[in-house]
């Protein structure tokens, strides 16, 4: 199926927004987008029309990411301190009490939360959120949530346990978790 590089120029937006959200830095984004048109252009053929184009350019975008994170992972400027501070279980523990049960801030009732993602300013609240996490949290859980990645996948990929990357996916998940209700649901149940 044919398409002119016009074409895939109107879908260079959305791919840097997504590529931006993954990748928390404008260059690495834009060179992820520029990747993968190219790659398009290259191979047009491979394009067979069982999906709409922009489907067909966010897989492609997917493994351009994939690529960038695991360079970045992999860079010793990448790997500093803040390997320590994803590893701090601390700020966790006062969620629950000595047992290991919940504690007074047991997790709210979100409504009906299915609602929100039609909702395009949560998903504005969910991308600022997102961004507080940590940068190695965060890559984790968009690789298993965003991109679907099996764990065994991550952990080919980063050269991660299968433990260390369910304690990442945890804690990003908590860390999500308490900053939507911190920002969006005590906030959007007042209007409610």
């Amino acid at each position: 199926m044919a398409f002119t590089a016009s074409e895939l120029q109107t879908h260079h937006s959305a791919l840097l927004r997504f590529a931006l959200f993954q990748l928390s830095d404008q260059q690495l984004a834009e060179d992820a987008v520029q990747d993968t048109l190219l790659a398009a252009l290259e191979k047009p053929d491979s394009f067979a029309g069982q999906s709409s184009l922009k489907t067909w350019l966010m897989a492609i975008l997917k493994y351009k990411i994939l690529d960038v994170q695991r360079r970045r992972y992999r860079d010793p400027q990448f790997i500093s301190p803040q390997l320590d501070a994803e590893n701090d279980r601390s700020d966790f523990d006062s969620l629950f009490d000595s047992s290991g049960h919940w504690g007074s801030e047991a997790p709210r009732n979100w409504g009906k939360p299915e609602a929100n993602l039609e909702d395009r300013h949560f998903w504005q609240t969910y991308e600022l959120c997102a961004t507080k996490m940590p940068r190695r949290t965060a890559m984790v859980f968009a690789m298993r949530e965003v991109m679907e990645l099996e764990i065994s996948d991550i952990c080919n990929q980063l050269d991660i346990t299968a433990t260390n990357c369910s304690v990442l996916l945890y804690r990003a998940r908590m860390s999500l978790r308490l900053c939507l209700e911190q920002t969006w649901f005590e906030s959007s149940s007042v209007d409610q």
